[in-house]
């Protein structure tokens, strides 16, 4: 169990550190605060559609495996969607101020692939399929935030279509990585090895964004703001605490329970903060949350972690 605290904490530390960077590129103004938008862009269209696709394509198929992802599809996407019912229900008389929007995206949606999956292969070392799973997670989290999520950001209802359902860079990315899957071919040689690496830039990428946006919010946003540490607290121990008692009742294995269980515990997803960035409402709260939720996963996240014994 100590062994699990401390390979969680050192993976969630070393993320971490990947945020000063960009803090001290926007500090020095060699990067303006305009143009952090871009590096959002370039994480959310080309980065995390390649590590959903490396996460998919690296496992070997199986009937098994195929049913088992989509099983952890249902239960993560039932979860998510579960809860922003819940905490929209709990927000709607104060649907009409933005910030109680973004409380709602934040109370539930995890930073499951940026950092589900170094941690899930730092905790879960000898069960490469919990990668798979955490693509099923980041597909799952994509498909509601370009469209439910978008909606609750913006109260505009032509979100909720089947072209923002299905055509967001995450479901074209996992159409595409369905026949490699299946065939168990790869991609040629330069190719493979480009969206390979473009895969491995997700997580630091993602943490440098945080870092360039701590530079440019002011610090009592983010840390003097006592809401914010009850949204963080719900969504990274109460969220998941509802999410272990659901899995401790399914018949699914033990890999599964504990992958879907870890990246429950991940840190206020970043999209919330791109979503809103995007859409042009909420950019400072919803800054303000994910830059705490990760702050505060150096302690939330290898604490929930030992849980997974419970399994």
């Amino acid at each position: 169990m100590l062994g699990t605290f401390l390979a969680a904490l050192g993976v969630v530390g070393t993320m971490l550190l990947y945020a000063v960077p960009g803090f001290a590129l926007v500090k020095t103004k060699l990067v303006k605060s305009e143009n952090i938008s871009g590096f959002a862009k370039l994480l959310m269209y080309v980065s995390s559609p390649c590590l959903l696709f490396t996460s998919i394509t690296k496992n070997q198929f199986s009937l098994d495996l195929v049913k088992w992802l989509g099983l952890a599809f249902l239960i993560i996407g039932g979860l998510f969607l579960l809860g922003l019912f819940i905490f929209h229900l709990a927000f709607k008389r104060k649907k009409m101020q933005v910030e109680y929007r973004i409380y709602n995206l934040a109370t539930v949606l995890a930073n499951c692939a940026f950092m589900g999956v170094p941690v899930l292969e730092a905790l879960l070392p000898d069960h490469p399929e919990a990668v798979a799973f955490s693509a099923m997670a980041s597909l799952a989290l994509n498909i509601i935030g370009w469209s439910v999520g978008s909606f609750i950001i913006s109260q505009d209802k032509s979100y909720i279509s089947p072209k923002k359902i299905f055509l967001n860079p995450a479901t074209i990315a996992f159409v595409i990585a369905i026949p490699f899957f299946i065939t168990g071919f790869s991609l040629p040689g330069v190719i493979g090895d480009a969206v390979n690496m473009l895969a491995k830039m997700s997580t630091p990428l993602c943490m440098l964004i945080m870092g360039m946006r701590l530079a440019c919010v002011p610090l009592r946003s983010v840390f003097l703001k006592p809401i914010n540490y009850v949204v963080v607290l719900i969504k990274q121990v109460a969220f998941p605490m509802v999410a272990l008692l659901v899995l401790l009742a399914l018949p699914v294995p033990f890999v599964m329970k504990s992958a879907i269980y870890i990246m429950m515990c991940c840190p206020v997803a970043s999209v919330v903060l791109t979503f809103s960035e995007l859409i042009g409402q909420g950019q400072e709260d919803a800054a303000g949350l994910v830059l705490l939720g990760t702050s505060l996963s150096i302690a939330t996240i290898p604490v929930m972690s030992m849980l997974i014994y419970l399994f």
